[in-house]
């Protein structure tokens, strides 16, 4: 009867454990806490491998039957800690994805678009114009030979006029077949390369970088834009060269620009001419922006010269053509009232921001 007893005692202190396991296993709230657990009721010294020890005092017949639900008692605390743990770990992840969650229903951050800097703006609108009358667009090398920078250009060794275009050199050795290396002063090299290579009729515009050995103030930089164009064909004529610069300027600056030539000198062009337009400002009555005159010069231009032609194998007599040329900052100056061609480069983002 004893031995009943003390199975029974053992039965219910099983039982009991394994409620209090239970109600101990559902307190924690962090999976670290478990180990702890683990240990008091699972460990070699645990509650549980110390109920099973005390089987031996068992009869042999009880021995099995309580040894079973010992064992039975185990596994399911086992699993109850495998399950709370998996409880604990889902828990937890979607505490951490809440609070990485994105709130899709409000509007995004706002991506700050980048743009075009101020010269590249009045450089393709230039460009554009030009292309819609049918010129094509071309472009040339910054490192020139003497020889296509002024020798074809009716501008020969120690003729004056070179004096308006210093330049830095990169080999000022003269011997060579083409003359000295260097930084190109205008963009007129690239219609010298393009006729020497191509037949008439050639209409074209070429943009580009150029270099002046300048001081540099608020009218003038070392280093700058220009483009340049030219018409050559069979019958071109000074009322074509008017007829295209006086569209460009109207396209450009409105429709009621007014434009006027004035006779000027430039050694690759006879006749030659400063082209000016109405100020766009105070529509030709005198402000500030055009010095109180009216007018503003954007551009030179003139019929290309004879032995320009000749130097790139044109026969003069049956061939004509106009040149033009104009510096793409001092067009941005004049359309937008810039009185500083020094703040194109000196990477103020509150001034590159207002051309948006």
């Amino acid at each position: 009867m004893a031995d009943e007893t003390t199975a029974a005692d053992i039965v219910a202190q099983l039982e009991a454990l394994e409620r209090e396991a239970h109600d101990r296993l559902e307190q924690f709230t962090a999976e670290s806490d478990l180990s702890e657990w683990r240990t008091d009721y699972l460990g070699r010294s645990g509650k549980v491998t110390q109920l099973l020890r005390g089987l031996g005092g068992l009869p042999k017949e009880e021995r099995p039957r309580v040894g079973q639900l010992a064992n039975t008692v185990k596994a399911r605390l086992a699993e109850a800690l495998e399950a709370q743990q998996a409880a604990l770990r889902r828990g937890q992840h979607a505490e951490t994805l809440k609070a990485e969650a994105l709130d899709v229903t409000l509007p995004g951050a706002p991506v700050r678009m980048g743009q075009l800097h101020p010269t590249t703006q009045i450089l393709n609108e230039i460009l554009g114009i030009f292309e819609r009358m049918g010129f094509m667009v071309v472009e040339g090398p910054e490192v020139e030979w003497d020889r296509y920078n002024f020798a074809m250009l009716n501008i020969p060794a120690n003729h004056p006029a070179r004096d308006m275009w210093d330049t830095f050199y990169v080999d000022a050795d003269p011997t060579k077949n083409f003359g000295s290396m260097l930084l190109r002063t205008h963009t007129s090299p690239v219609q010298v390369r393009i006729m020497e290579n191509t037949p008439p009729p050639v209409r074209i515009v070429a943009p580009g970088r150029v270099y002046r050995n300048e001081a540099t103030d608020a009218s003038h930089e070392a280093i700058f834009y220009q483009v340049e164009g030219l018409a050559v064909d069979e019958r071109t004529s000074m009322a074509d060269l008017k007829g295209v610069l006086t569209a460009f300027a109207r396209d450009l600056f409105g429709a009621n620009t007014r434009v006027r030539f004035n006779c000027s000198y430039f050694p690759f062009v006879e006749p030659g001419a400063e082209v000016s337009i109405s100020c766009h400002v105070c529509g030709g009555d005198g402000c500030r922006v055009c010095k109180h005159t009216g007018w503003l010069e954007v551009l030179g231009c003139g019929m290309v010269h004879p032995n320009v032609l000749e130097a790139v194998n044109y026969d003069p007599a049956q061939y004509a053509g106009f040149a033009f040329g104009m510096g793409v900052e001092r067009i941005a100056m004049l359309k937008y009232g810039i009185d500083d061609i020094r703040y194109f480069y000196n990477n103020d983002i509150r001034f590159l921001q207002q051309f948006r």
